[in-house]
């Protein structure tokens, strides 16, 4: 069974910073990419940024210059560093995995990250 922990959500100023981290564990035979999604209230889910195996990386316009992602093969492990942080970032992430796949088929439980003043 493979699990996806999710940490460093919280409360920010506009303008602030956060980082996510995300761990894989379990039976992970191969990871083509791992991911970041939001949903806010009201809203569909949606990619912020995600990162094939090989380090390719692609962004939502919405967050592009601001958010970097990266990952840590090793430790199965993805990171979203979260600059200039806006009150319309404020969602549930969700860390994704595509294993065996191209389509994400993995999810984690989320973490809130609220952007208020």
């Amino acid at each position: 069974q493979v699990q996806l922990v999710e940490s460093g959500g919280g409360l920010v100023q506009p303008g602030g910073s956060l980082r996510l981290s995300c761990a894989a564990s379990g039976s992970i035979f191969s990871i083509n990419a791992m991911g970041w999604y939001r949903q806010a209230p009201g809203k569909e889910r949606e990619l912020v940024a995600d990162i094939t195996s090989d380090g390719s990386t692609n962004y939502a316009d919405s967050v592009k210059g601001r958010f970097t992602i990266s990952r840590d093969n090793a430790k199965k492990a993805v990171f979203l560093q979260m600059n200039s942080l806006k009150f319309e970032d404020t969602a549930v992430y969700y860390c994704a995995l595509a294993s065996g796949t191209w389509k994400y088929n993995y999810w984690g439980q989320g973490t809130q990250v609220t952007v208020s003043s």
